[in-house]
């Protein structure tokens, strides 16, 4: 059986408000055209998800609301500035057979370069930047049966490619 997850770091976000709590930053408008084009693409290139598990950040609510999707979401503080092992344990509650996981750097960036057996060809996968996608297929029974280095990259792209 093929799993398929789509990791998303939140788009452009807005320091405009130096008294909001960082977990309160909405997107910039650069934010929400990036969520839109992200959206655009992925359908796109066929990759529509059945469910997204999403950082219960503002900024990521938004860059999901951007994308278009009408799919079931579930906000999760547990993502917010997760790390890598954090990640991997959400992922593992999961079961729909194609799942967007929204989140934030740094921890999403080193999660994406843990879970595929190599990089995609492309510069920005290393730093990741705001609104980078990867699209990362894996052939297993449940996403308890994944581990690091099991995921082979399907696509990848940032909004600054997709605005062009």
């Amino acid at each position: 059986m093929s799993l398929t997850l789509i990791l998303m770091r939140h788009a452009k976000s807005s320091w405009d408000n130096p008294n909001l709590a960082d977990h309160d930053r909405p997107l910039n408008p650069r934010g929400h055209a990036s969520a839109a084009a992200m959206g655009d693409w992925l359908r796109a290139q066929g990759h529509v998800p059945d469910q997204v598990v999403s950082s219960s950040s503002t900024r990521t609510g938004q860059t999901f609301a951007g994308l278009g999707f009408v799919v079931p979401v579930s906000y999760t503080r547990t993502l917010f500035h997760a790390g890598p092992e954090v990640m991997l344990d959400v992922l593992r509650d999961q079961t729909s057979p194609c799942l967007l996981m929204l989140g934030h750097n740094p921890g999403i960036a080193d999660f994406a370069q843990r879970l595929v057996a190599h990089p995609p060809r492309h510069p920005r996968f290393v730093d990741y930047p705001t609104g980078a996608t990867t699209v990362i297929r894996f052939e297993a029974k449940g996403w308890n049966d994944i581990g690091w280095r099991s995921g082979q990259p399907i696509d990848f792209a940032i909004p600054r490619e997709m605005m062009l």
